[in-house]
């Protein structure tokens, strides 16, 4: 995760035009863009963006993705997930080309973000949590964690239907092994890797509660899925205790 400095302010926002300096396959049904932003002005952890789309008849289209990249200059990672019936994403992930422009507005959201803390102490403890292709701001999350090289506590819990689907693996993977290590589990709905005995299933109560910083240590806690999926966990903390407003959560649903 390369070093970048890291905004404290929120940036202001714009339309930019991006031009396309690399994709490549994230998951079998996703894909990993990097974009040049022109006057791009930075992003905090956990921001996302509009991207829009015109057709040569002016018909355009316009989706929200979350950023997994964050701090000051003009480049801008995004990881977008294939909707089989979407508008934008199938064109994103199969069609879209280096060398291609697209017009993006942002960076957007001013909740959904971490800021290392101002005195360059430990904060409270962060718990990351995220349903399949939501893992995309918390990534952005943690390499900020890591570059500011905060001592803060981070855990993640993620769940993912497969190894295959898990995004961002190596820079988890290494991650979990730097100066300020970020804990990683994982909960595999459909498939757990070759030769584990992980359990097979969708996170029920019960798992969140093994898997996550407890209450008792007023975490804040980043959660960010589909609808049914923050809803569900998001409930579920408040029951074991976790005060609402240290829950921020983004939902994610664009085609």
């Amino acid at each position: 995760m390369s070093g970048v400095k890291q905004l404290q302010a929120a940036p202001r926002t714009g339309w930019h035009v991006a031009e396309v300096v690399e994709t490549r396959r994230e998951t079998p049904s996703a894909a990993r863009i990097t974009l040049d932003v022109d006057g791009w002005p930075g992003n905090l952890a956990g921001q996302h963006l509009d991207v829009r789309l015109t057709a040569p008849d002016g018909y355009t289209a316009t989706r929200s993705y979350s950023i997994a990249s964050s701090g000051d200059g003009e480049r801008v990672v995004l990881a977008v997930d294939r909707l089989p019936d979407g508008e934008v994403s199938p064109f994103l992930v199969d069609e879209l080309r280096v060398g291609d422009r697209l017009e993006v507005h942002g960076p957007l959201g001013a909740f959904f973000v971490w800021r290392p803390p101002a005195d360059g102490g430990t904060g409270r403890p962060v718990q990351l949590i995220a349903g399949g292709s939501g893992v995309v701001p918390l990534v952005a999350i943690a390499r900020a964690h890591a570059d500011a090289g905060d001592a803060t506590p981070f855990r993640l819990l993620y769940s993912v239907r497969t190894p295959d689907e898990v995004f961002f693996a190596d820079e988890l993977e290494t991650a979990s092994r730097g100066p300020a290590p970020l804990a990683v589990e994982f909960v595999y709905t459909r498939r757990a890797p070759a030769g584990t005995d992980a359990p097979v299933g969708r996170i029920t109560r019960e798992r969140l509660a093994a898997g996550v910083i407890g209450a008792d240590a007023a975490p804040v806690v980043y959660v960010c899925g589909s609808t049914g999926f923050v809803e569900r966990v998001a409930g579920w903390l408040i029951e074991l205790g976790h005060h609402q407003t240290a829950i921020r959560t983004e939902r994610y649903g664009g085609t």
